[in-house]
Formats: C-alpha cells, structure tokens, sequence
C-alpha cells in the first residue's frame, strides 16, 4: 500500500474493556523528532491488556494497543538524524528516551521519566501506520523475518536483558519457570548463554518440547517442590520467573544457590511471599525486569540471529486482531501471537 494511493490506513483502536473497533485514520507528517513507519508486523503480548480491558486512567480514550511492531520507514520528522525512509526497524514497549530527565542524563534509559510506552500512553502496532519517537528505534537484522522479530522485540528482550546481566559463572543452573511465551524463549537465550538450564511447569506434557528448546531438567510442580527440586540440582543461580502468578514464584526462592536471583518477568495480580530467613542466609534476592533500551534491543536481535533463538509463532491478519488477542489471553496460544498488517 503506498501513501501515494490512499491518505487514511486501517487501525484496531481499543475502548473501555474489549471493545475493539476497526478503523480508518488520517496519515499525517510524523513530528518533531518522530518517524512515520509503514507497519508490516505487530505481536500480540499480555502487557496490550493495560489497553484493551481497560486499566488506563481513561479507557473511554479510543488507543491502538502493541507494541512489539516491526515496519519500514516512510517519513522522518524535523531533527531526526541516523535514519532513512526505506529503514525496516522496529518498536518495542518503551517508545524511546528523551535524554533530558534525572534517569536519562545517568544513562538509565529504561527508567525514563518521560518515555512513551507503546501501545499504552500511545497508539502502537494493531495499525498499518505508526509514529514512533526515533530514539525508540530498532534496526532489524536482514536475517530476521518480519514475523519472526516482531516477538524478539518485547518477549525476547525482557529475558534477554534478564539473563544478560547475570553474574554467574558458565555452565551456573539457570531455571526457567513457566514455559509459555516468554518461557520458551527463556530457555532458548538461558541456553545460548551457556548456563546449564532447567524447565519448571504445571505437568508434563511439556517435557520434550523443553527439552528440545534447551532445557537439561525438567520439574513438574504439580508433583514436587520446585524450590527442594533445584536444591537437589546444586541451587540455581537464577530463576526467571515467567508465570503471571506471586503464589507460583513463592516456592522459587528456597531453590536458589547462594547469592542467586529470582528474575521476576510475569506480571501477576498477587503477591509473592518470601520468608526473610530464605533472603538472608544465602544473601539471595528477587528483583522485576522491565524490558531495554532500544540499542539493547539490537544487541538482542544479534544475539538471536547468531544463537537460533526464535520465537514460535501463530499469525493472523489484522481484521482478527480482537480474535488474536483473546487467543494470547486464553493461554492456548503456542507460544506468541503475531498480526500480520500487510494481509
């Protein structure tokens, strides 16, 4: 589709909660220091239900959610440098620094006081055009599909950045707790990073398929303590805790190794409940991950591409963006959801 032929582009906005409406929306010039991407790909993820069930401050406030968006660029705003219309690039959650706040000037760019996050406080990617801030943005590996980055963007980076600022040592027991969208790429990375990787889930029945994504153990914590499970293993140095649960990571803690961190990447509703006793006595600690900078992004798309990390994905064209959402919401997915905007 070229901007040439047509002036409006179809977008999914979000209202109240679910109520998902499709759209046509006028193109315009991209802002200062803002480009205009032709979007080719948009994964679904659990953090676009702050738009659609509703949870802004004013859901009322039409919103297009995503934010994992891959496209290319066909318009730059006043004071953008370092990149070309014809770019394929992407978006992820956090829209880009302003690098003028306290965080910014100390280099903490994820924390950000005055960064869009995509999807959310702005429109995102359930739309055939998207405005991004150009400090947000991502190069994308010729070796990467546009379906198969998308995903990388968000799911990928959190538990690539997670596990890449590990302080362990080579072949250290890394546990992966929940096997779903960003647990079966948590092994994949804990893998690729050289760690000796254990699988934690509900059941069996995924088993071999972490087995083959890279995990050595597996632990069913339906039929034993995850935490006595990893003990008996030698204690993990980390534990990347995916499952959007505080009552399933509680029993995590216990199976750290000494100076071992529970990685905390699931958003869940509850608490997690930690006696003092399991913090102190082995100078453990849990601490939340929230996703990277942009350039981070590029480390980790490289590191992808060398290490085979990819995502498994379902796609689906954007007119089914609301049936793709309750897909990802219902947990059947296998493992991400990602909408195709050129279908």
């Amino acid at each position: 589709m070229s901007t040439d032929a047509k002036t409006t582009y179809r977008a999914v906005e979000a209202t109240g909660s679910r109520q998902f409406t499709l759209v046509e929306r006028e193109i315009r010039e991209p802002a200062p220091g803002e480009v205009r991407l032709r979007a080719l790909t948009c994964g679904v993820c659990h953090t676009d239900a702050i738009a659609a069930e509703g949870l802004r401050e004013d859901p009322s406030q039409p919103i297009v959610p995503g934010h994992e968006v891959v496209g290319v660029v066909e318009a730059l705003g006043a004071g953008v440098r370092g990149w070309q219309v014809g770019e394929r690039v992407g978006v992820g959650f956090l829209g880009g620094h302003c690098g003028a706040c306290d965080p910014c000037r100390r280099g903490d760019f994820v924390n950000c006081a005055d960064q869009p996050r995509t999807g959310t406080s702005v429109d995102g990617g359930y739309a055939e055009v998207v405005y991004a801030r150009a400090s947000g943005l991502v190069r994308i590996p010729e070796e990467l599909s546009a379906v198969e980055a998308a995903p990388l963007l968000c799911a990928g980076l959190t538990t690539y950045s997670a596990l890449a600022g590990l302080d362990a040592r080579p072949g250290a027991l890394v546990a992966v707790q929940g096997i779903g969208g960003l647990g079966h790429l948590g092994l994949q990375y804990a893998r690729a990073l050289g760690y000796r990787v254990a699988a934690i889930a509900r059941g069996t029945d995924k088993a071999e398929l972490a087995a083959r994504l890279g995990a050595e153990h597996y632990i069913d914590s339906r039929t034993e303590n995850p935490g006595e499970a990893l003990q008996r293993l030698g204690g993990a140095a980390a534990i990347l805790a995916t499952a959007a649960s505080g009552a399933s990571m509680s029993p995590l803690v216990t199976g750290l190794a000494p100076r071992g961190v529970l990685l905390v990447l699931g958003a869940a509703g509850d608490p997690i409940t930690v006696n003092t006793t399991d913090l102190i006595f082995g100078t453990r600690s849990i601490t939340g991950c929230l996703t990277g900078s942009s350039i981070e992004n590029e480390d980790n798309l490289a590191f992808s591409v060398r290490g085979g990390i990819r995502a498994m994905n379902e796609v689906l064209p954007l007119s089914e963006a609301p049936k793709a959402y309750e897909h990802m919401l219902s947990g059947n997915a296998r493992f991400r959801v990602v909408l195709d905007l050129t279908a």
